[in-house]
């Protein structure tokens, strides 16, 4: 098997080391579209972050040829990126994953795993890609196979915005988010809004490798005291001491996050569904804007009573455009 991945990563660089063996060829394609040659490959992984998709598309595309019958993996955060790759690729092609493996990457650029988690796997179209899930067991990775790959997607991201948009424009640990009982609220309600579109599109929540995601949206139901208990608990046990996504996109100063495929997917669904999500539009704006004008940043920093007069704001904004409607 020839496996050609596009983006070398932790994600990347940690399932093209798991499928590696004897039997198994792992090429990486190179950052410069200039140099992609073509190549004859049985999976191709995309692996680069949510507003690189359009890129790896170009780069595949010129890889692998028009006649490729390789199928396309997709384990990218967020919603969005595999109708990109259908588009261009055909559903039948592309296969949806939620990685719940922690990848960490030390000083010297080493992959560091954790022992927990797994993959998620749903394919687009109408073929089951059964071997792909045999490829994946067989390098010792714990795989769930899923129907509906919104499903999939969408509960990746109700995970993925956990203690994320909130720490990046607050620049703090989720350890110290903790500490901030008006940020909580936040956290919460934002769990509620996601769950509320998610029922609006038809989309159950689905159980991924090592997290319960339906007990998570249910706790999102629960009094607001008790529901932040029991999160906190989760979050202090799990990542409190570790950067999350959108932090360590912000102190890259790439100009860019990949909070539009997360909180901002909410909140264009939202829009779209007429449901309010003012906690899930905020976080996507003031994090798009604090990444393209870092100067803003110190307006946020620490500051969650800033933060909150934002959602505050937006919500009678909302409000106001429904009592006029």
């Amino acid at each position: 098997m020839k496996v050609y991945i596009v983006g070398a990563g932790a994600v990347g660089t940690y399932l093209g080391d798991r499928l590696q063996n004897a039997s198994t060829e792992v090429i990486y394609g190179p950052r410069r579209l200039d140099d992609v040659r073509k190549v004859e490959a049985d999976l191709a992984i995309v692996a680069v972050k949510a507003y690189d998709t359009d890129e790896a598309i170009a780069s595949l595309q010129q890889a692998l040829g028009g006649q490729s019958t390789a199928t396309i993996l997709c384990p990218q955060n967020g919603v969005g990126n595999e109708e990109k790759l259908a588009a261009a690729f055909g559903a039948d092609a592309v296969v949806a994953c939620a990685l719940t493996v922690a990848v960490d990457r030390t000083r010297d650029g080493d992959i560091v795993p954790s022992n927990e988690g797994g993959l998620g796997l749903a394919p687009m179209g109408k073929v089951t890609h059964n071997w792909l899930v045999a490829a994946f067991e067989q390098s010792g990775i714990q795989v769930k196979v899923v129907s509906e790959y919104r499903a999939l997607k969408w509960s990746k991201l109700a995970l993925n915005i956990v203690a994320n948009a909130s720490c990046a424009i607050l620049s703090v640990l989720p350890e110290r988010l903790l500490a901030m009982d008006q940020m909580f609220s936040l956290e919460v309600r934002a769990q509620r809004e996601t769950a509320s579109v998610m029922k609006a599109l038809g989309v159950k929540a689905v159980d991924l490798p090592r997290y319960p995601v339906r007990a998570l949206q249910g706790l999102s139901a629960l009094p607001t005291p008790v529901a932040r208990m029991i999160l906190a608990g989760r979050i202090a046990g799990g990542r409190g001491h570790k950067p999350p996504s959108l932090l360590l996109d912000l102190r890259a100063a790439k100009g860019r996050t990949e909070v539009d495929v997360l909180n901002g997917a909410v909140a264009r669904a939202g829009r779209d569904l007429g449901i309010p999500t003012p906690v899930n539009t905020v976080f996507a704006r003031v994090l798009d804007d604090i990444a393209h004008m870092p100067q803003l940043w110190a307006k946020y920093r620490e500051r969650p009573q800033a933060l909150c007069a934002e959602v505050e704001a937006e919500q009678q904004r909302m409000a106001a455009i429904v009592a006029r409607a």
